[in-house]
């Protein structure tokens, strides 16, 4: 397995991180069994993938027990990231976030207890609270470090003036962010912060949603919740597939699949990249490992800069109503 160091003074974790959220279904609902849960994540193990993604809202703290359950007897192979901070009703609706100080110590508490270790190796805010300044919820997260029970600061989903802001408390290890082919924002302004103060970047919604994957079609199925997303929608939908009809193309010619080719551009970004790929089954472990023996060119990556510039896939990440979830 490839490693890379995740920020200057960070930890070394496997090239490709692996998301844990699909393994409990984002509402609560369970879409393959705890087994299948687990050995994916112990696939993922064996195969020398020590970067775990979780949220202590991820089935209501249902993803964090099955991690806990994954790693037991094998937590020296696991560095553990977890989000915190997402309010959810019993129906798994979405209430808001809480960053107050001592709601975050509360959080944490849970979370080791869920999943069943003494320090959690990543811990950072799902999404900045509006209602509380970020200074006060990394001193709870840096309060946290000193005791022992978190060994890096992270950040999740926010932009420029806030990851300076944060930096300036505690040094921040690692921001996750929305990075892909299709969804290229960070690199204006986000993507050269983090690299000006030594900070990782994990990427997550490589595949765009599997909008990169080839698999998606002009007739989503109706309760495919992914039509709730401009990008989805039926005046978008069409205009985005004929984009990725190029990385169909590029794939068919290297012989891999357009998973494996989406993969592999975030791969080339840089070393101080590590993108996370979302599975909740064995099956998928294997196409997403070989998206390391996908080789690009320049040329290949100037075409895929020309197809895929910043834009070109149309439609907002989020609906509207959920445009507060969005990096500021």
């Amino acid at each position: 397995m490839q490693m890379r160091t995740l920020g200057q003074k960070g930890p070394r974790v496997s090239a490709l991180g692996l998301g844990c959220m699909r393994m409990s279904g984002f509402a609560g609902s369970k879409p393959n069994t705890d087994a299948e849960g687990i050995a994916t994540i112990q696939a993922a193990l064996d195969a020398g993938i020590n970067f775990l993604n979780t949220g202590d809202f991820y089935g209501m703290g249902h993803n964090e027990h099955l991690v806990g359950q994954a790693i037991k007897g094998r937590r020296d192979q696991a560095l553990i990231s977890v989000k915190f901070g997402a309010l959810r009703s019993p129906s798994g609706q979405m209430l808001g976030v809480d960053a107050r100080p001592n709601a975050v110590k509360n959080f944490a508490a849970y979370s080791l207890q869920r999943l069943g270790v003494d320090v959690i190796d990543i811990y950072q805010p799902g999404r900045i609270d509006p209602n509380v300044p970020v200074e006060e919820t990394v001193g709870a997260i840096a309060d946290l470090i000193k005791e022992g029970a978190v060994r890096y600061l992270g950040l999740s989903e926010t932009g420029a003036e806030n990851i300076r802001r944060a930096h300036q408390v505690h040094p921040v290890t690692a921001l996750e962010i929305e990075y892909s082919l299709g969804t290229r924002f960070i690199e204006k302004e986000i993507l050269p912060t983090v690299r000006e103060l030594g900070i990782g970047l994990v990427a997550y919604g490589v595949v765009g949603q599997g909008l990169l994957t080839g698999s998606v079609s002009n007739d989503l199925p109706p309760n495919d919740v992914r039509r709730q997303f401009p990008k989805f929608d039926q005046e978008n939908l069409p205009k985005n597939l004929e984009k990725v009809s190029f990385l169909e193309r590029m794939a068919r010619e290297k012989n891999c699949t357009t998973t494996q080719l989406a993969i592999a551009w975030v791969l080339s970004r840089g070393e101080d990249i590590v993108p996370l790929v979302g599975m909740s089954r064995r099956a998928r472990l294997v196409e997403n490992l070989k998206a390391f023996d996908v080789t690009l060119t320049k040329e290949d990556l100037d075409d895929l800069d020309r197809s895929f510039a910043l834009g070109a896939i149309t439609g907002d990440r989020y609906p509207t109503k959920m445009k507060h979830l969005t990096a500021k």
